[in-house]
């Protein structure tokens, strides 16, 4: 599938629920309703080792609430996380590529059941794979300062999502989702890595902010948000783990420079 078509998907699903499809919501925050333990450097993708079966429950969950795009449990799921953990490198690709797989089988099995529900009103939904930015694989709140040390380059940024891109790309996901991303030189790594990885199906990038005004790392939006309109690859952008009382600037702030359709997820995300 080309990626005028792959979009395409998006800007139907977006049409039929109405001009603003809703992302289902805080992952972490329903897994530890059910009681996971996920205090850890893995965060919420621990539970591709340790309870799978609980990640698609609440998949189906937020389906179930009316959720249009279902975002996988790979934000923290990193190759080097894992292999930290004492895991190879195939099996550490094999759960990148289960939650992608787990979302999907969520999503089919949903669908199957209320399509033949007469005046249902659900869509069925699109599954975007989750890329969580450098600074959540540090697990030190690097992705709400943007200050990852004059060691970090745009090739080190690159080659540290570039093989995970690969694993979830290949995996089948309708889109790709790069969120908390802090700075200019990530959302520059982000959009290179599409380019030279000729990436087929669209993709979101998600700044984080602390002020309502800039990004994490006291640069501009203009600045970043001026890399992502020269590129096709990017469908939409948006900010996401900022406080709910800064959206409303910051959605006029984005309105005014971006090209693309618009994300927003304080606590609940809404594509519009």
């Amino acid at each position: 599938m080309g990626i005028q078509r792959a979009t395409a998907l998006l800007e139907d699903l977006i049409e039929k629920a109405g001009g603003c499809a809703v992302v289902d919501g805080g992952f972490a925050t329903q897994l530890e309703k059910h009681g996971a333990c996920i205090n850890d450097p893995l965060w919420s993708a621990l539970c591709l080792i340790k309870d799978p079966d609980l990640i698609k429950r609440v998949h189906l969950e937020y389906l179930e609430a009316g959720a249009d795009i279902l975002v996988t449990s790979s934000y923290q799921a990193t190759l080097p996380g894992f292999l930290s953990r004492g895991l190879s490198i195939e099996e550490a690709e094999l759960l990148l590529e289960k939650s992608v797989k787990l979302a999907v089988e969520a999503r089919d099995k949903f669908w199957d059941a209320v399509r033949r529900t007469p005046g249902h009103s659900y869509n069925r939904a699109l599954v975007a794979a989750s890329i969580g930015s450098y600074g959540s694989y540090l697990a030190d709140g690097s992705e709400y300062s943007g200050n990852y040390g004059p060691r970090v380059n745009l090739d080190m940024l690159k080659d540290f999502h570039r093989r995970r891109l690969q694993v979830l790309t290949k995996a089948g996901p309708d889109l790709l989702a790069f969120e908390t991303i802090p700075n200019k030189l990530e959302a520059q790594a982000c959009i290179e890595l599409l380019e030279e990885e000729n990436v087929q199906i669209p993709s979101w990038i998600c700044f984080s902010s602390v002020d309502g005004e800039n990004a994490p790392s006291g640069e501009s939006f203009q600045e970043c948000l001026d890399i992502i309109n020269k590129s096709n690859k990017v469908s939409a952008v948006g900010i996401n783990c900022a406080p709910p009382h800064f959206i409303e600037n910051l959605i006029q702030k984005f309105k005014q420079v971006i090209l693309t359709e618009l994300l927003l997820f304080p606590k609940m995300k809404i594509l519009m």
